[in-house]
């Protein structure tokens, strides 16, 4: 994108969000409404969400929360499912690797990979995966039903007793609908082969309703080797009553196939070497699956109110990926497969009791979390899809048991305190199926047999208080306090890896739980103007420590103390029936605390008199700037419409600058993106939408790394290959930015008609 393009739309964004932002958010008590009067993006539900989202009621505990209706989530163009959780403010979600891997995720100075510390919940059951394959807290959202939502709840911090591992930075707690007054089916079909069919319809079966959904897709987006993405995906659910008071049982189904275009080296593009929308390795891709079964029930009597949720899940996942192209493996390239079968079973339960004491109005809550993963995952080489070395191989057995309660006292109308405090118990144990016939050789022709070191048991316990106080509402303005201490669980097998999987090299192991801490101070007030709800939120979060499995390489990374804090403002302003806009501008500055001392004495290896003149030194220095953490995330849309007639939509979408190492040498460009939305609603559940993404056209990056690759029409490519370059030179190589570029302009039509039946 042009640098005047850049300014000109961010400055809109930013005048957006930044409008009326001396304060924050709803009118008067702490419950709100999370529907809103918008234009629907599903005609033919849209009066039952509408309707059940207005009955809905959430109390709001800190001034960055957010409420959403399914309908609210509709309302804007998106291109990809996870993309409809940008609608929580401060959250910006993109893609690396085909369209069937789980989503990069960005959240207050977080570059939280695929679900690190951003906990995402869809109707009670874990998205994200621990100890997986591919990374930890894996949170494939690619088999959301975006039209079937009813709400989403977006929270940040970890000052909530309700949510444990990976909610420090963020939680997402989304829900589907219990029932469709009208059955719909939607057509879409677009650019660069995109075509979409959905279907959805309820009907009344033993006393309940019965909702039925099967949604299938393909893509192969503008790469020279197509996506060729092929998915399937289905949700029956039976309920009775209400989500309050009521029973439902949920069966869901997801099945996709891809290639995947991963990111490429930069140098490579501009020197000509590639086009903008190649690859390097054409069979890079996978396939993954998600069944569940899951049950709700929940009953309110009189001052008591208590939820079960019950699930079991069924999820399978091969991924082949070579983000290093040659580095490794200089003939046959380094390709590498991550697989990860496993069985998840759990249980949440809560229950809630109104009561008075000396007076005053309490509410008491306790409740339970209990999850089993029964896991089988590894990492081998391979060539062409090709496995043909194991680096590892495991059998892993995780489950934690949380127990939760908090206490909220209205002293005053104008005054309220919650108190709470979360006990999390994990434990697991590590088998290693690894052999010495299958393990990688080294370069004497030994195995690097590590599994037999690399098993174990370990479990961990830790307690995280949490306080919150709320003053108001005075003059339609409430202030928020809050402070909490959270956890997230890291890989299980770097707790008993001894041995480095690669080389065989000593490591030492890693803690299984990491202690966080947090606190915010918000206002949210709608004094401002009629129609307007604002909200700013001061806010920072300490990590005792980033240590982490990394998949890509079956090895334990040395991560440091980490401190973040930021602002965050938010807008909401709805002057009439037909019109709604929205802005928000979240600024993060993120910084590791202490000294890497590995990394230092990497670097001095690097500034010998026989490595320095090959450069590889740049990128690699030690510093304290925490690589990919976005210092701005900025976001405005206007949505124009009724429930029948012309409708419209525009969202743009900022993520600022970003360092790509931690000395800061390399860094992103910044990222903006335009999508528009128009089309017309006919007052016989008709409808016809035209989605345009990328209008302006950018040529920004998708998502950018900074690291070092080798690719054959590098130089240092044959020197290392023949000898001639030292040996840690070669094991670093070109260090450079390798990206993925932004998708050019597409647009998608989209058809919705009731069914006839």
């Amino acid at each position: 994108m042009t640098g005047w393009r850049v300014g000109e739309i961010s400055a809109l964004a930013l005048a957006v969000a930044l409008f009326g932002a001396d304060a924050v958010a709803q009118e008067s008590l702490p419950d709100i409404d999370i529907g809103a009067p918008i234009a629907a993006a599903t005609p033919a539900a849209a009066a039952a969400r509408a309707e059940d989202a207005q009955k809905a009621k959430v109390r709001v505990e800190a001034a960055s929360e957010t409420v959403f209706s399914g309908q609210q989530v509709n309302a804007v163009p998106f291109a990809r499912p996870g993309e409809a959780l940008e609608i929580v403010p401060g959250l910006s979600v993109t893609q690396h690797s085909g369209e069937g891997k789980a989503n990069q995720y960005f959240l207050r100075g977080f570059q939280l990979d695929h679900g690190t510390d951003f906990s995402l919940t869809l109707d009670g059951m874990p998205i994200n995966m621990r100890t997986h394959g591919h990374g930890q807290g894996y949170a494939d959202a690619n088999f959301l039903i975006q039209e079937l939502l009813s709400s989403v709840v977006g929270r940040k911090g970890p000052y909530y007793a309700d949510k444990g591992d990976f909610s420090s930075a963020g939680s997402v707690d989304m829900q589907y609908i219990d029932k469709l007054d009208h059955g719909f089916f939607r057509a879409t079909g677009g650019s660069f082969a995109y075509g979409r069919l959905l279907g959805a319809k309820s009907f009344e079966v033993n006393g309940g309703n019965l909702l039925t959904a099967i949604e299938s897709s393909i893509y192969n987006g503008p790469w020279t080797r197509p996506d060729e993405m092929r998915k399937i995906n289905s949700v029956l659910r039976w309920s009775r009553g209400t989500q309050e008071d009521g029973v439902s049982i949920t069966a869901m189904a997801y099945a996709n196939r891809w290639f995947s275009t991963d990111q490429i080296p930069s140098r490579a593009v501009y020197g000509g070497i590639m086009p903008l929308w190649g690859n390097v390795d054409s069979t890079d891709g996978g396939d993954a699956s998600r069944f569940s079964l899951s049950a709700r029930w929940s009953q309110t009597e009189g001052a008591h109110s208590s939820r079960v949720e019950a699930y079991a899940i069924r999820s399978t996942l091969d991924l082949y990926n070579n983000f290093t192209y040659f580095l490794s493996h200089p003939d046959l390239g380094d390709q590498f497969r991550q697989f990860d079968r496993r069985t998840v079973l759990g249980v949440n339960a809560q229950h809630a009791y109104k009561y008075e004491l000396a007076g005053l109005p309490i509410e008491s809550r306790i409740g339970l979390e209990s999850r089993y993963d029964n896991i089988r995952l590894g990492l081998q080489d391979s060539w062409r899809r090709q496995p043909y070395d194991t680096i590892t191989n495991s059998h892993v057995a995780e489950g934690s048991v949380g127990l939760w309660t908090d206490t909220t006292v209205r002293f005053t109308p104008w005054l309220r305190a919650t108190g709470g405090v979360r006990f999390d118990y994990f434990a697991a144990s590590v088998g290693s199926l690894q052999d010495p016939l299958s393990a990688p050789k080294d370069e004497n022709g030994a195995p690097i047999w590590t599994g037999p070191w690399n098993s174990g048991s370990k479990s961990a316990t830790m307690g995280s208080p949490k306080v919150g106080v709320v003053i108001g509402p005075f003059e339609q303005t409430e202030l928020f306090l809050n402070f909490g201490e959270g956890l997230h669980s890291t890989d299980v097998r770097g707790t008993v890896t001894r041995l480095s999987p690669a080389d065989g090299s000593s490591v030492a192991t890693i803690p299984l739980l990491v202690k966080q801490r947090g606190a915010e101070i918000g206002v949210r007030t709608t004094r401002l103007l009629e129609g307007l709800e604002s909200s700013v939120a001061l806010w920072w979060l300490n990590n005792d420590s980033e240590n982490q499995f990394e998949g890509d390489s079956g090895s334990t990374s040395f991560g440091r103390p980490s401190r973040r804090y930021g602002i965050e403002i938010i807008n909401h302003y709805t002057p009439a029936s037909w019109l709604r806009m929205e802005g928000s501008v979240s600024l993060s500055h993120a910084r590791f605390r202490g000294v890497d001392q590995q990394q230092a004495l990497a670097w001095i290896d690097l500034l010998s008199p026989d490595a320095i003149g090959y450069g590889t030194y740049v990128g690699n220095a030690p510093g304290n700037y925490i690589p990919d953490s976005p210092n701005i995330v900025a976001m405005g849309q206007i949505e124009v419409g009724e429930a029948t007639g012309p409708f419209a939509a525009l969202r743009y979408r900022y993520l600022g600058e970003r360092p790509l190492t931690e000395d800061g040498a390399f860094k992103s460009p910044a990222t903006g993106t335009l999508n528009l939305r128009a089309g017309y609603r006919f007052d016989n559940g008709w409808s016809i939408q035209a989605d345009a993404f990328n209008v302006t056209n950018s040529r920004s990056d998708m998502i950018t790394y900074g690291y070092g690759s080798l690719i054959p029409s590098d130089p240092l490519y044959g020197l290392c290959k023949a000898g001639v370059a030292p040996s840690n030179v070669c094991s670093v190589g070109v260090m450079g930015r390798h990206f993925k570029p932004m998708e050019p302009p597409a647009v998608r039509v989209s058809i919705t008609g009731p069914l006839p039946f």
